[in-house]
């Protein structure tokens, strides 16, 4: 355990002796998201080195929060939840709703890393709500924090989408325009998409079928939905 014990017989601290270890819950979080490779983990989680995220790991591989899995013909190793771990999603989910409703939108939204952002767009885009051959989608933030503010998605049939930071030389199908408060306002629901059209903050440009059918083709928050959610005023 990582962290001195509260040294209390109440089962809610004794969870959280498990659970507070710095990066812990965002750990599962990357893990019900879809990664399971060390390097897909730290992409979602930049803010975490490798040796703590290497001893993250280990402490809750001991706690039986996640599988290590290696394969010996390839040596890959992947990290999966264990049915205890799934067993927080109804809490952790619990949690997030509450965040959504109680946490104000300013302080929600104030994160400007354009590049975890686009870390979480991509494993929520629709590939089948798109045209069945290669797209293009360039997105341009004005207020990125991160190295990098222009990204590149790329769909293709029957394959995972893509994510660059550098121009991948293709020519592009759909380019949008806008702020990364802007857009992880609409992911989040804390912002109208029609809204932000309307008020010139989120600009597309490029083939009218990806313009009209973006909310079938850009799946947002689970949270997105939740009642009484916080709503932002930009």
């Amino acid at each position: 355990m990582a962290s001195k014990p509260y040294g209390l017989f109440c089962p809610t601290s004794k969870a959280c002796e498990v659970l507070n270890p710095r990066w812990t819950i965002q750990i599962l979080g990357e893990l019900w998201g879809g990664s399971t490779r060390f390097n897909e983990i730290k992409r979602g989680l930049p803010g975490i080195s490798p040796t703590l995220l290497a001893n993250r790991l280990k402490e809750m591989q001991e706690n039986g929060l996640i599988d290590r899995l290696e394969d010996p013909a390839t040596g890959n190793i992947n990290y999966l939840r264990t049915d205890r771990a799934a067993e927080l999603d109804e809490i952790l989910q619990g949690l997030a709703r509450w965040a959504q409703r109680h946490i104000e939108a300013d302080i929600a939204l104030e994160d400007r890393d354009a590049d975890v952002l686009m870390w979480t767009l991509q494993r929520r885009i629709i590939v089948d709500e798109l045209p069945q051959r290669r797209v293009v989608m360039r997105f341009n933030f004005s207020d990125a924090t991160s190295p990098a503010s222009t990204y590149w998605l790329i769909s293709k049939p029957r394959e995972p989408i893509e994510l660059c930071a550098s121009d991948p030389g293709f020519d592009v199908d759909l380019y949008i325009e806008t702020a990364v408060e802007v857009m992880a306002g609409i992911y989040l629901g804390r912002l109208t998409l029609d809204r932000e059209i309307e008020e010139g903050r989120f600009f597309m440009s490029g083939e009218a079928r990806l313009i009209k059918t973006i909310k079938r083709w850009l799946k947002i928050s689970i949270y997105a939905d939740t009642d009484g959610i916080a709503i932002a005023e930009i």
